[in-house]
Order: structure tokens, then C-alpha cells, then sequence
């Protein structure tokens, strides 16, 4: 069993979360059950299910909520990019994101491949 509140990858996917929540509020109402709802389901469910894989007894096990902390990751940054398409956020905004969910991405995809 891992601890994952050492992981600094579940720190980061944390940390992106938060700041998708804070820039989802920005958002204006009519995204609420969209966009909004969207973005705010997928982000979160990238360090809970770093968190929770780290519960399971074997590191394959472990590894499947990875992939699917990965897909989750995968989604949210789709959604962001169509928030700046819709320009619900700005360029500086959006690459920030984009750099954070990037890199959560390259460390989920390397700590994978150590449990694997």
C-alpha cells in the first residue's frame, strides 16, 4: 500500500484541480451543467483515483487507477482546450493549464510504467 499523500504527482493533480475549480468560476452560468460540470468531474477525479488505487494490495491493481487517473487527465485537458476555443479563458490561462496538465500527465504515465 502507498501513501498517497507523499505522491508528488497526486500533490500536483491536486493542485490542477484547485485551479480548475478556480478558473471554472469564472465560467458564466450557462456552462454550470456543461462545461463547468465537466471540467470540475474530471479534474477531481484525477488525485482521487491516484488516492485511491493507493489503497489496493498490488501494484496492478494500483496501476489500473492510474489509467484511469490518466484518461481523466486526458479529458480535462480536451475541455480546456474548448474553453479557450470558446474563449471562456484567456491564452495565458490556458497554457498555464495546459503546462500542469501536461506535466501530471508525463509523471502518471512514468509512475505506471514503474508499477507495471
Amino acid at each position: 500500500m502507498h501513501s498517497f499523500k507523499e505522491l508528488h504527482v497526486w500533490k500536483l493533480s491536486k493542485d490542477l484541480c484547485k485551479e480548475i475549480y478556480s478558473v471554472t468560476n469564472s465560467f458564466p452560468d450557462s456552462e454550470k451543467y456543461g462545461l463547468i460540470g465537466q471540467l470540475n468531474r474530471a479534474a477531481i477525479s484525477i488525485p482521487s483515483n491516484i488516492a485511491e488505487g493507493s489503497s489496493r494490495k498490488s501494484d496492478k491493481d494500483f496501476s489500473r487507477f492510474i489509467d484511469i487517473a490518466l484518461g481523466s487527465s486526458f479529458e480535462v485537458e480536451t475541455q480546456i482546450i474548448i474553453a479557450s476555443d470558446l474563449k471562456l479563458i484567456d491564452e495565458s490561462t490556458f497554457l498555464k493549464i495546459e503546462k500542469s496538465i501536461q506535466q501530471v500527465q508525463k509523471m502518471l504515465y512514468k509512475f505506471n510504467q514503474h508499477l507495471k
